[in-house]
């Protein structure tokens, strides 16, 4: 192995590159050049590569990078119950990486088909049934896929007894198939990791290819996962450790973009005292993307949830001022847009901090009281993260923006929102050299290395 790594990111609007030595664990160098995926990858690579050249012999280095380059990995899931296998496959494919179009349950009709095509998704989840349960349905819509004009590969991991009809339906239709386990072999139980592998190897395969990178990989040794999936790799390691290396426990980490807010948990921690869990068993790795939040491709819509109650109320008044409309139309067009006055950087503010206030609630989970026979009963539904230990900031505005930390203290418990479990006492850290995309890709080659590098880079606030 290599001393040295480059790790690139083909991102929509930046190609981002990070240097670093992987026996002192310390970045070497970083640069951004704006991404050129619709002419040719290369030349925005090559632009970047060349900026940290001076710090790192990038020929005899490791190279590897991620993509969200035109759209990401755009999926659809197709299960049987919306609250279940429908709700499954979504989790295993966000879980992936990938960017959810649409899901869809139960039969799909002519009308379903016609509006899968019209998307046009890099992949499809197709799932349906517990092991032994139902099976009309997964093979209903696996042949009316088969019979489709839709081009992309197909994962099957629904019932296991209706697995080979699937596949041969699929097959008889001309469709690229690519069976694994059941995502929900029984009601209890949710079986993610098997598809989240599966969907990483179609995206390499296939995806890579159709978004144009394939003409980087004369460059880089492997494009080997959407972005996404990098970050939560990271937060993956750092939360677990290593045999070498102990990690820090549950956490939280929200990245802000100009187009989506993901958050990514990772947890084990049973609910709290008092609260009976309902619906789907939660992941301990869990990631949410919200494509209506972003701090600028996505302004005009943060704007548009200002008077919704579920945003801090501050920033709801901000977000409302006469000003607000036109700013977020101008960053919606120009996204390297830059704050030039006092108000626009308190805009600026506002955005990130809504984008993290807003994706946080809707990441965590929620208590609602029921009654039963034997009187009131806190029902949890999601993930109670209330203890994570760390909560941590990553993307644009953590690295360079002008408030980074009381941008993420929005992602805190509010004393509003008693029954929304987010974090309460978290210590607070930034990715301030943009780099939790590269300790993903590292995660599986060199995972110490990669963890002992994050826990050096991260800045602690609080």
């Amino acid at each position: 192995m290599p001393d040295t790594a480059v790790l690139v990111d083909f991102g929509s609007t930046y190609t981002k590159v990070v240097a670093v030595d992987l026996q002192r664990q310390t970045v070497l160098a970083r640069a951004h050049r704006p991404s050129t995926v619709d002419t040719d990858v290369t030349i925005g690579l090559e632009r970047a590569i060349a900026a940290i050249r001076p710090a790192v012999d990038v020929d005899r280095s490791l190279c590897l990078a991620s993509s969200s380059a035109r759209g990401g990995l755009r999926m659809i899931a197709i299960g049987l119950v919306p609250e279940l296998t429908a709700e499954a496959a979504r989790q295993a494919a966000l879980g992936a990486g990938a960017k959810i179009v649409k899901v869809y349950s139960h039969e799909l009709t002519r009308s379903d088909v016609a509006e899968i095509a019209a998307l046009r998704p890099d992949l499809l989840l197709l799932a349906g049934g517990t092991d032994g349960g139902n099976r009309s349905v997964i093979e209903h819509n696996a042949r009316a896929l088969a019979g489709s004009p839709l081009d992309a590969p197909v994962i099957a991991a629904g019932n296991r007894n209706a697995r080979d009809a699937v596949v041969d339906l699929l097959q008889a239709g001309g469709k690229r198939c690519y069976p694994t386990e059941n995502v929900l072999p029984e009601l209890d139980q949710l079986n993610v990791e098997p598809v989240r592998a599966v969907i990483r190897d179609a995206f390499v395969r296939h995806i890579v290819e159709a978004k144009g990178l394939d003409r980087a990989m004369a460059r880089v040794h492997d494009i080997i996962m959407p972005t996404p999936a990098a970050v939560l790799d990271a937060a993956e390691l750092l939360s677990l450790g290593t045999p070498e290396e102990p990690g820090w426990g549950d956490l939280m980490v929200v990245d802000v973009g100009g187009a989506t807010t993901d958050v990514h948990s990772v947890s084990e921690a049973p609910p709290g005292e008092g609260l009976v869990p309902r619906g789907l068993p939660e992941p301990l790795a869990k990631r949410t993307v919200e494509g209506d939040l972003g701090v600028r491709v996505s302004a005009q819509s943060v704007v548009a949830a200002a008077p919704g109650h579920e945003l801090r109320r501050d920033l709801a008044t901000q977000l409302r001022q006469p000003h607000a409309g036109s700013r977020a139309d101008l960053l919606a067009r120009q996204t390297e847009q830059l704050a030039e006055t006092p108000e626009d950087v308190a805009f600026d503010i506002a955005l990130g901090s809504a984008c993290v206030d807003l994706a946080v609630g809707r990441h965590v989970g929620h208590v609602k009281e029921v009654y039963s026979a034997r009187g009131p009963v806190r029902v949890l539904h999601g993930k109670d993260l209330r203890r994570v230990k760390a909560l941590i900031g990553v993307g644009g505005v953590f690295a360079y923006g002008p408030d980074p930390v009381g941008v993420l203290r929005a992602g805190l418990a509010r004393d509003d929102l008693p029954d929304a479990m987010r974090p309460e006492a978290p210590a607070l850290y930034l990715d301030a050299s943009y780099v939790f995309y590269a300790i993903g890709l590292l995660a599986r080659r060199e995972p110490t290395a990669a963890l002992r590098l994050l826990k050096h880079t991260l800045t602690r606030h609080g």
